[in-house]
C-alpha cells in the first residue's frame, strides 16, 4: 500500500504517483524549498531594488550620483550581478545592463551597457 508524502493518505492511481492530490504535491515542495526559495526572493529582492534606483538616476545613459543620494534611495552596493574590469583598470559593477563606478569624493560613474 502507497501513501501520501505529504498527509499518508492512501495513494489511489498510477503506479509511480506520490502524493493524493495536487495541493498535497504543492504543500510537500513548498516545505523542501522553503528555506532555499526565502533566500533567493530576498536576493532577487535586493537586485530588483538596485536596477530601479540606478535606471531612475541613469535615464540618459551616463550620469554622475552620489554616494549619499544613492544610498538615501535604498541601494545596497553588495547586490550586483557581474563586475567588469577594463584595460585602463577601471572596475565597473553592473546589475544587468546598469552598471557604476566609483570616483572622487564618493561620487559614482553611473553607465548603461548597450544590449
Amino acid at each position: 500500500m502507497r501513501t501520501c508524502l505529504e498527509c499518508s493518505e492512501k495513494i489511489v492511481g498510477r503506479e509511480d504517483k506520490k502524493f493524493c492530490s495536487d495541493n498535497c504535491r504543492n504543500a510537500y515542495n513548498n516545505k523542501i524549498n522553503k528555506d532555499s526559495t526565502n533566500f533567493m526572493r530576498n536576493v532577487n529582492n535586493k537586485l530588483r531594488k538596485n536596477y530601479r534606483i540606478l535606471s531612475e538616476l541613469n535615464s540618459e545613459g551616463k550620469s554622475k550620483a552620489t554616494r549619499d543620494k544613492m544610498v538615501n534611495k535604498g541601494f545596497d552596493f553588495e547586490f550586483f550581478t557581474n563586475i567588469l574590469q577594463t584595460k585602463t583598470g577601471n572596475t565597473y559593477y553592473f546589475l544587468y545592463d546598469q552598471g557604476y563606478r566609483s570616483l572622487d569624493n564618493d561620487y559614482y560613474m553611473l553607465v548603461k551597457k548597450e544590449i
